[in-house]
């Protein structure tokens, strides 16, 4: 594939850009009439194209990228200010599957409803354009923010964050990052499974959770063993 602009639409055989991606394309790109572009279904089908304002002209033939396996996941406590925003950003660039924001006991920032579903599309923006932006073909799974207790109960394989724990290991490829105050009795308690991410250091909640990401990753890739 090509290294051009790269846009997410509903329908390779008839794609049509939202209003925001045309407009990054024409405005911040600069793309003009005709320039090569790539079309991409979020979910491993993708084909060239040439830039024809919201309505991109097909050029090649609909080609496949497998999804990567295992399944690779980060769930992370909320923290403060816009770190949610840089954790997905980032994870999303390292082709995690699935991007896991929840609340903990002793989680500082707590969202009610309105405040969790607009962060939810916020969230689900920024994997968007951060997909885009670095070629990435399957969009991952950014999901509404869930309490801690809930996330477990459906995810009995996860394992916890937490230093003198087991290296990380594809046998369990989903990963939870705990709040700056660290994992409750309780908590630690729930989840018997332990992973560390870093050696003697201790990593802020946002860097734990890129680490846990580019670690899983790389295990995926076959980079490291």
């Amino acid at each position: 594939m090509r290294h051009c602009p790269l846009a997410f639409v509903d329908d390779l055989d008839d794609p049509r850009l939202n209003d925001e991606d045309h407009h990054h394309l024409a405005r911040v790109r600069r793309l003009r009439q005709g320039e090569e572009m790539i079309v991409a279904d979020g979910k491993g089908r993708w084909r060239s194209a040439e830039f024809n304002g919201e309505s991109p002209t097909p050029s090649g033939p609909i080609e496949v990228r497998d999804r990567p396996t295992p399944t690779i996941s980060v769930g992370f406590a909320l923290t403060k200010s816009t770190k949610p925003e840089l954790v997905v950003q980032k994870l999303t660039e390292l082709g995690v599957d699935r991007i896991v924001p929840f609340m903990s006991e002793r989680s500082v920032v707590r969202w009610d409803h309105k405040k969790a579903a607009s962060a939810h599309k916020r969230l689900s923006k920024v994997s968007h354009e951060a997909a885009m932006q670095c070629h990435q073909l399957w969009l991952p799974e950014v999901m509404p923010v869930v309490d801690f207790n809930l996330l477990i109960a459906d995810n009995p394989d996860v394992a916890l964050a937490e230093a003198g724990g087991d290296a990380p290991s594809l046998q369990r490829p989903f990963v939870l990052i705990g709040p700056e105050g660290g994992w409750s009795p309780e908590e630690l308690l729930a989840v018997p499974a332990r992973v560390a991410l870093a050696g003697e250091t201790v990593l802020r909640a946002e860097t734990a959770a890129i680490s846990a990401g580019a670690l899983l990753g790389a295990l995926r890739s076959g980079l490291v063993t």
